[in-house]
């Protein structure tokens, strides 16, 4: 099964994986190798592996790329093919690809289902990561651009949208997290590997 949800350039990968008994030590291998592998792809975020709420349950990948073209480079790189190559004891079950903002505010799919707070949770988090960068944006950056307004408009655009992925997102959807997704499991509670 996939969801594809668009609402911006940046892709969520969320792979649920059903471990054969006893089998679990050697699937956390190739699931930290294939991690890696994605993030060292360019334009990858961040990763991680969320392991089982109970014992049998599905594992969970999470990957984050910051766009359309850098997600399917992934899903082209000979990285990836050589690691699904491998696959022994395990497979997928489950795989919803989210895009734009969605996806930093989803935990990881159990029973089929993504878990997600409601969207006016998150706007407000949304806005709580925007508006620092506006109001410092305002305050120093837009009195020293002395450019047409759409330049500047341009310029700014592509910086607070930078400063959003790549900064303010992650800080805000840890820092609210007990709110986003109460008694849920989160979607940085296994403490995934993070790039940048």
């Amino acid at each position: 099964m996939t969801e594809t949800t668009q609402a911006g350039g940046a892709v969520t990968l969320l792979v649920a994986h059903e471990v054969d008994q006893g089998y679990e030590e050697s699937f956390e291998v190739w699931a930290n190798g294939i991690l890696a592998a994605a993030a060292a792809q360019p334009g990858n975020l961040r990763t991680g592996l969320l392991r089982p709420a109970e014992p049998g349950g599905p594992w969970q990948l999470v990957m984050h790329f910051k766009d359309a073209e850098s997600f399917q480079a992934w899903q082209d790189s000979p990285e990836r093919a050589e690691r699904l190559g491998s696959i022994d004891h395990h497979h997928a079950i489950d795989r919803h690809e989210l895009r734009g903002l969605e996806g930093w505010f989803t935990a990881a799919p159990s029973g089929g289902e993504r878990k997600g707070p409601p969207r006016w949770k998150m706007a407000v988090a949304a806005a709580l990561a925007i508006n620092p960068l506006t109001v410092t944006g305002s305050l120093f950056l837009t009195p020293h651009l002395h450019m047409p307004v759409v330049l500047r408009s341009i310029i700014l655009g592509c910086v607070f949208s930078s400063l959003m992925v790549y900064v303010m997102l992650p800080f805000v959807n840890r820092l609210l997290k007990p709110w986003l997704f109460p008694n849920k499991q989160g979607p940085n509670s296994q403490s995934p590997v993070r790039k940048r």
